[in-house]
């Protein structure tokens, strides 16, 4: 998520009119072109409003054609990176190890990760390094969505499990997805009644009941990531490691929120 976070690329697109969240909606349905309807767009990101997602993608996609928008993104994405990694010998090979496994799976079921999949890799060794990283991050996130959508979930109440799940307060991550409190209330009532969360007011916790929930959701995501895991093969616990110390790098520049929670709930 270093396009998403990155002050060099907030700047870059800022510069054209995009705000964080416009530069984030168009940003990452971009793959999808630029005549993807404003409902695909809703579907594929799952927990937003609808409405909202839509509306932002519209306008989104007005204030710079497509092609170039994703040409900024990846130029200062690459320049962000480049300057926090330096010359690790270690990016051009772990970026070949990921690559090979995300070539390696199916995109069935994952519009996210196959539209982005499709697109031209970016030249540069960090460049592709981000890209083979987004693309598992897309992976598992389709991946996520589908194991929330059989469990039963809707939306507000996928957001609002997974933010008590990580440690939020209720509301604190949900309330960022653009739902009228009338249906983030109504969501948190459901859950309630369920016997999911211990009541739908401030200070509400999952019950040993719905912490069991949520686990299974994340236990079916985990399973979702079988098959990229197979393809990484022996490479795992390297490639792990040296994304771990990249991660970290990026936190430590200001490229990602230092709230660990932040990384689990994506």
């Amino acid at each position: 998520m270093h396009d998403v976070w990155s002050s060099r690329v907030g700047e870059a697109t800022a510069a054209h009119g995009h705000d964080f969240f416009s530069a984030y909606v168009t940003g990452r349905a971009a793959p999808f072109g630029a005549d993807a309807p404003p409902e695909l767009v809703a579907a594929a990101f799952a927990v937003f409003e609808p409405g909202f997602v839509g509306d932002t993608w519209e306008s989104g996609r007005a204030l710079l054609p497509i092609e170039d928008l994703q040409r900024l993104r990846e130029d200062a994405t690459v320049e962000s990176l480049q300057e926090i990694l330096g010359d690790d010998p270690d990016v051009a090979p772990v970026a070949a190890v990921l690559e090979r496994a995300v070539d390696a799976v199916a995109g069935a079921g994952r519009p996210l990760f196959a539209a982005l999949r499709a697109r031209p890799r970016p030249e540069h060794p960090a460049g592709r390094l981000w890209r083979a990283a987004d693309l598992v991050r897309e992976h598992r996130g389709d991946g996520h969505v589908a194991a929330s959508v059989a469990a039963g979930l809707d939306p507000v109440r996928m957001g609002i499990l997974a933010e008590l799940w990580v440690g939020y307060p209720l509301g604190e991550y949900s309330g960022t997805r653009a739902w009228p409190e009338e249906f983030a209330t109504a969501g948190a009532h459901r859950l309630a009644d369920e016997g999911l969360i211990t009541s739908a007011s401030p200070g509400a916790e999952l019950t040993d009941a719905g912490r069991a929930f949520r686990d299974g959701v994340e236990a079916a995501t985990d399973a979702s990531q079988a098959d990229l895991l197979t393809a990484l093969g022996p490479d795992l616990e390297h490639v792990t490691a040296a994304l771990n110390r990249w991660s970290d790098a990026c936190v430590a520049a200001g490229a990602f929120p230092p709230d660990v929670r932040k990384r689990a709930a994506g």
